[in-house]
């Protein structure tokens, strides 16, 4: 089963599988670094909307459908950011819970 992030999160290639044997493990980057890409990605997508907001506060742009698009954009990736963390938190926390 593979699940494809860039369909989750825009800008991600990455793909997380559960086939081992697919003989694409050389190149498919590791977990941490698929989180750490979309982090990084998310963080940017804030940066641009601060900027953006900055720069049509000042009078620099007009385009106010371009800078509330970006500011939803960036919230919404980090609601889903969240979101992940709450479900693997979770997850974690379920499985402490277990008895062995």
């Amino acid at each position: 089963m593979d699940i494809r992030l860039n369909t989750v999160l825009p800008g991600t290639t990455a793909a997380i599988t559960s086939n081992p044997s697919s003989g694409n493990q050389e190149t498919a980057p590791s977990f941490a670094e698929t989180l750490r890409d979309a982090f990084d990605r998310i963080n940017q997508m804030q940066l641009d909307s601060a900027e953006l907001a900055r720069q049509f506060a000042a009078g620099e742009t007009d385009d106010l459908v371009r800078v509330v698009t970006a500011a939803e954009e960036a919230s919404l990736a980090l609601q889903l950011a969240v979101q992940v963390r709450n479900k693997v938190v979770e997850a974690y926390q379920e499985i402490m819970r277990m008895q062995v």
